[in-house]
């Protein structure tokens, strides 16, 4: 964690460490969508094995959104809210593109 992000208030780095799990769990989802779509290109489907991690990495997502928006929603003092979304405007943050 850098000297800047130690300053931030506690709510606004907990929203940033859902951002970026939530960017983690859509790269793990889209990263085996684009595996399967590679091995069944030219034919076959996935087996129940496979659609079963694919709807796990989904649910995950999923749960890391909600985390995410929950995290925002508590992000309620206009400077931090600020600081919040300058952060999330200015970094690249890992996963999300």
């Amino acid at each position: 964690m850098s000297s800047t992000e130690e300053t931030l208030p506690d709510e606004v780095r907990l929203a940033l460490e859902a951002y970026q799990q939530m960017g983690q769990s859509k790269a793990s989802y889209f990263n085996l969508l684009q595996e399967l779509d590679q091995k069944y290109k030219d034919g076959g489907e996935p087996s129940i094995a496979e659609n079963l991690q694919l709807e796990k990495f989904l649910k995950a997502h999923d749960e890391k959104v909600v985390a995410f928006n929950e995290a925002m929603q508590a992000v309620t003092e206009p400077k931090a809210r600020e600081q919040l979304l300058q952060k999330l405007t200015a970094d690249k943050m890992p996963g999300m593109h």
